[in-house]
């Protein structure tokens, strides 16, 4: 009999599986289950966007792609976020096309971080850097904020975490889970440090454009000094609603998407070609079904802070991504406990804070991905719930 923990790479056995998931997986084997746990958008793919992948499909376009990307979609790409958030990138050679901005994180990662280098990430955020850090021989630096600060990431507190290790930032701003944005002023705090400490930033933008603030998106690669510095993320997941579609994009330095290229080439060769042809659809003819989605997440966003602060679970106000982060700490409830009781008593699936990091403990993740009717249906089943409490 083959003894396997001999065999398998330790460090993957060791990182723990994704929180999310596992309310997910309850919720599928539940009946009349109102999940509020998944990143999703309840949209369909705008119409004119799939009709452009079925055309590419009828037309027979199902080859390998080059390996960054088509160049008219690379093209697009960097029209796209000149048009949106000032920066500029060549297409031809600081642009690469990824399946998700899941694999544009990781070939970022692995691109840059040897065995014992420190990466900073604040907390809570997205369940994917830290073991993505760790897999690469890395050395997660956690960071924690807090509704005291916004769930922001403060110059400060970067700055006490650095050492002579410490090679690269992860700012994943709008936030996943908090909702929370950071604007210009406190970006450009963030950035002097950066430049002090001669560090590089992953910047994770998947939400950028869903930021409901006056000033909007700022992209931390649009300030002075930090394009150079800066692997910027996105993807058509979000903004789009183009989950299934898998794809992404990374955009940086040209000698940075030169090294992530290469990973790239080898563990995926190409993304998928029939999504590629979708997305230079997506840019170039999708800004206003973005606009619509971003109004009808604010309007969410709204009835959902509302009515949670009603109940008594004090809620921080997003103004980014489509989630709020409320604490449950007036229950005397753990995360889990909560979200196990929530979901066992009345088929309501929301995800414990503490899947995204330590300090998420006494919050949980509720998604506004949805529609105004499963919203309105799962506060009522939520405050109930309280009640018997």
């Amino acid at each position: 009999m083959i003894d396997y923990d001999k065999l398998v790479n330790p460090v993957i056995r060791q990182i723990k599986p994704s929180g999310i998931r596992r309310f997910f997986d309850i919720a599928n084997e539940m009946e009349d289950v109102i999940s509020l746990s998944v990143g999703e958008p309840d949209f369909h793919t705008p119409w004119h966007i799939r009709e452009a992948g079925i055309a590419s499909l009828e037309k027979g376009r199902t080859r390998y792609t080059p390996n960054r990307g088509f160049m008219q979609l690379r093209e697009e790409v960097s029209r796209f976020l000149s048009r949106h958030y000032g920066v500029e990138y060549a297409p031809e050679s600081q642009v690469l096309v990824t399946v998700g901005g899941s694999e544009a994180i990781d070939l970022c990662v692995r691109s840059l971080v040897c065995p014992g280098d420190e990466v900073l990430i604040p907390e809570p955020s997205f369940v994917c850097y830290v073991p993505i850090t760790q897999a690469a021989g890395g050395v997660p630096v956690i960071i924690e904020t807090g509704p005291e600060n916004g769930f922001k990431l403060t110059a400060e507190q970067l700055e006490a975490k650095i050492t002579e290790k410490t090679k690269l930032l992860i700012l994943p701003y709008p936030n996943n889970p908090t909702g929370a944005v950071m604007n210009r002023d406190e970006l450009l705090a963030v950035a002097r440090v950066v430049e002090r400490h001669n560090l590089l930033v992953l910047s994770d933008e998947i939400y950028a454009a869903l930021t409901y603030t006056q000033e909007g998106h700022v992209s931390f690669a649009s300030l002075p000094g930090m394009t150079e510095r800066t692997v910027l993320v996105n993807g058509f997941s979000k903004a789009h609603s183009m989950t299934g579609w898998r794809l992404g994009y990374a955009a940086g330095p040209q000698e940075l998407v030169k090294l992530m290229t290469k990973l790239h080439q080898f563990a995926i060769m190409s993304a998928p070609t029939t999504s590629q042809y979708a997305a230079i659809e997506a840019l170039k003819n999708g800004d206003e079904d973005m606009e619509y989605m971003r109004g009808q997440y604010d309007m969410r966003r709204r009835l959902i802070v509302d009515g949670l602060n009603r109940m008594g679970l004090k809620c921080f106000e997003p103004e980014g991504a489509f989630y709020v982060f409320p604490s449950v700490r007036s229950t005397g409830l753990t995360s889990q406990e909560f979200c196990e009781k929530l979901i066992y008593s009345k088929h309501v699936a929301v995800v414990p804070g503490d899947a995204f990091g330590a300090s998420g403990e006494g919050f949980v993740r509720i998604s506004y991905s949805y529609s105004i009717k499963h919203i309105t249906e799962a506060l009522e089943r939520i405050e109930a719930f309280l009640q018997e409490l």
